[in-house]
């Protein structure tokens, strides 16, 4: 019935949404108010899932080890991870962000190697080239004097883009091993509890508690945070379980990385953005690299 493939393909469409609702509020509150915020509201409304698909939470197969690995996910997915990825969202945009992101599938298969035994052959060696190609075709230009090539967006903003896939990467990995014969909703409540108590230390040791609050009266942000933390945390997180789940993990990383793909006509028809040419070219580069990676 292919239910894990059109998991992966609803996760990528999630990633969307959720990453240009978040792109807008962090730039207004910025990215650690902005992460709490956000698996706050993440938290309740999985919960109130959770306690109609469980009966109450009724046999739901959880063992000390399982939620251990689950919770040391959502440490490195959630807090890790996204604190770079929302910092990237707000120095480079989401765009930018999410095409950097497809290099999380070929750290996959990286980490997959060195801590789980698993191969990697020839052609998911040219994958990973491939994806890499097509990120250095977006973010590679000529300078004014035309003669060198040059980075076109912030380091800074790319280096954290990247710190979150190394996140994402090793978020998966643990998630693939934590989920197992759970749902995965419950799962993910799991994951979204531990980034919680994650980002509460952050936001304690950074003394960033009076724009928490500051934020709750912040109406257009705060939808833009609703919105964000349904597509991503809730369904994005949830859909991306179910997906590795059913499927293989390889199947599932490529088709949740279309997301770099699906998000440019959103970019160019509702918000106006001007891409180029080469971005455009880039993010299909990238995304076949990644469909290398995994399919061939």
């Amino acid at each position: 019935m292919y239910i894990g493939e059109i998991a992966a393909l609803l996760t990528a469409a999630c990633w969307v949404g959720s990453s240009l609702s978040f792109e807008y509020a962090g730039k207004r509150v910025g990215s650690l108010v902005l992460n709490l915020m956000r698996l706050v509201l993440s938290f309740v409304i999985i919960s109130v899932i959770n306690l109609i698909i469980t009966g109450g939470y009724q046999n739901i197969n959880m063992t000390p080890q399982s939620f251990g690995i689950l919770f040391i996910s959502g440490l490195i997915g959630f807090v890790l991870g996204d604190v770079f990825l929302f910092q990237a969202f707000i120095e480079i945009g989401a765009r930018i962000s999410m095409l950097i992101m497809a290099l999380a599938p070929p750290l996959t298969a990286i980490l997959s190697y060195l801590f789980l035994g698993e191969t990697l052959g020839l052609m998911q060696v040219i994958g990973m080239l491939v994806t890499v190609l097509g990120i250095a075709i977006v973010i590679l230009g000529r300078g004014d004097q035309g003669k060198k090539l040059v980075v076109k967006h912030s380091w800074k903003g790319l280096i954290f883009a990247f710190l979150g896939a190394v996140g994402q990467a090793l978020g998966l990995i643990f998630s693939k091993m934590g989920v197992r014969d759970l749902n995965p909703f419950v799962a993910t409540q799991v994951r979204i509890f531990a980034g919680i108590l994650g980002f509460i230390i952050v936001l304690t040791l950074y003394k960033k508690w009076e724009a928490f609050f500051q934020t709750l009266r912040l109406r257009h942000v705060m939808g833009r945070i609703t919105i964000g933390s349904i597509f991503g945390p809730v369904l994005g997180v949830s859909l991306s379980l179910m997906a590795v789940k059913h499927t293989s993990t390889a199947i599932a990383s490529t088709l949740m990385g279309l997301t770099p793909i699906l998000i440019i006509p959103i970019s160019v028809f509702i918000l106006k953005e001007k891409i180029k040419l080469n971005e455009i070219i880039g993010a299909l580069v990238g995304v076949l690299g990644v469909a290398i990676l995994f399919l061939v």
